[in-house]
């Protein structure tokens, strides 16, 4: 099994499971290989180094002080991604799909037509709008295609 790091045109980093470098470059060609993210399919390699389990403990990196470790400006791009996708995770699997009827349900459970719990589903530009004006708290999430069907 070969592990490459992956990167999309518009910078997410992934990785990527194959076969064989021939394996990824077949897959790649058919447009099989896009980002988690934004399902872009301009998809490059990206440098990496092999790992080796010498079987010896290593020295524990020093910690961090508190500053570091709460600085925004200090986090990795690939702290932030993680971050967001794990947040993507929890509202897809703490929510009710309710797919293109959103904008009606949820006028349905601010006006008390309906009993309140947690939706998601699809909304124009102007049916989020129209919601926002009528003071309806929504908060528009783009999910990355890979997370909208359930994974094998």
């Amino acid at each position: 099994m070969k592990v490459l790091n992956l990167q999309c045109s518009q910078g997410h980093s992934f990785e990527g499971w194959f076969a064989s470098q021939d394996d990824y470059d077949a897959q790649r060609s058919r447009g099989l290989v896009t980002c988690p993210v934004c399902n872009n399919s301009e998809v490059t390699k990206m440098l990496s180094a092999p790992r080796l389990n010498l079987g010896a403990g290593q020295a524990e990196p020093p910690a961090k002080t508190q500053t570091e470790s709460t600085a925004v400006a200090n986090v990795a791009p690939a702290q932030l991604q993680a971050a967001w996708m794990q947040m993507v995770r929890h509202v897809m699997a703490n929510t009710e799909d309710v797919g293109q009827k959103f904008a009606e349900e949820a006028r349905k459970i601010h006006y008390g037509e309906r009993e309140e719990r947690n939706i998601r589903g699809q909304a124009t530009r102007e049916e989020t709008e129209a919601l926002l004006d009528e003071g309806i708290d929504i908060l528009p999430l783009p999910v990355p295609a890979g997370l909208k069907e359930p994974l094998q």
